[in-house]
């Protein structure tokens, strides 16, 4: 009965140790996800740190904020308000950008195989399924940047699996590369619109009134603070229940749409679905 308790140490005598050698540390639930927002944070009223997007520590007491949670003060992390988070947790995580290292998440052994093939060595950690390679220095973080590989860095986290063994090198230019995409340009599907019943003549007042209504729907999804993909899937589904069943809508003004979410950080293929789903729950 006292395995608990001794697990819980363990995980907290781990961040201790590791946030005294300055890497920023938080504690993870079981699944390797890090805890949820707390009341004070609830519904983004701390203005953007639970989508984990804005840079920087976290100012709430609770480690609630995934990596921006992070943190090297022991004050903190053996504090109470952190107290109930080591009573459930059930790994230890940090963040490599905050420690100044990269993180080449390789996930199966063709994963492993292409970075031992490519990368220069450095330090390993073996994982359950693969091996993280460390790298010293911080770059942008990505995931599937190839098959069965992610980036770990700045405004990420990783879990702990131990200190790892080999000599750890900088951050090479072929791993850089791999988060440097060619600029995306929009192909919204092709989609193929029912004409109206009783000859598809379009209701709308003047075109004028299409183009308002596209120009709101790009300002609500640019306005999105939170929940995203909701929000572009929500405000597809407004677009074709007004305008989905007459024809009037083309390429261009999908065009509109897509970039608008890709600008939030949606992908090409994220907003194609959300347009399908849309189409499919209207009956279209």
């Amino acid at each position: 009965m006292t395995e608990p308790t001794d697990i819980r140490g363990e995980h907290l005598h781990t961040a201790l140790s590791l946030a005294a050698s300055g890497v920023p540390v938080l504690p993870l639930r079981a699944g390797k996800v890090p805890f949820g927002n707390c009341r004070r944070c609830a519904d983004n009223a701390c203005g953007g740190r639970p989508n984990m997007k804005t840079p920087g520590p976290c100012t709430c007491p609770a480690p609630c904020h995934g990596w921006a949670a992070a943190a090297t003060d022991p004050h903190a992390i053996n504090s109470s308000t952190w107290a109930r988070a080591w009573r459930e947790a059930a790994a230890v995580a940090y963040h490599p950008g905050g420690a100044g290292l990269t993180v080449v998440d390789l996930d199966n052994a063709e994963a492993i195989a292409w970075a031992r093939a490519s990368l220069p060595a450095t330090r390993i950690v073996p994982t359950t399924r693969g091996e993280h390679w460390l790298y010293q220095g911080v770059m942008q973080s990505a995931n599937a940047v190839r098959p069965g590989v992610d980036i770990k860095s700045s405004m990420q986290y990783a879990r702990w699996l131990g200190p790892g063994a080999g000599t750890m090198t900088a951050i090479p230019d072929v791993v850089r590369a791999l988060t440097v995409k060619e600029p995306a340009t929009v192909r919204p599907a092709a989609i193929t619109v029912p004409a109206r019943a009783g000859g598809g003549e379009c209701p709308h007042r003047t075109p004028a009134y299409l183009d308002r209504g596209i120009a709101m729907a790009e300002q609500r999804i640019t306005e999105a603070r939170s929940a995203v993909h909701a929000t572009v899937y929500r405000t597809f589904l407004a677009v074709l229940s007004t305008h989905g069943r007459c024809g009037c809508l083309t390429e261009a003004h999908t065009a509109r749409l897509f970039t608008a979410a890709q600008a939030k950080g949606e992908s090409a293929r994220h907003c194609t679905d959300a347009w399908t789903n849309a189409l499919t729950t209207l009956g279209l």
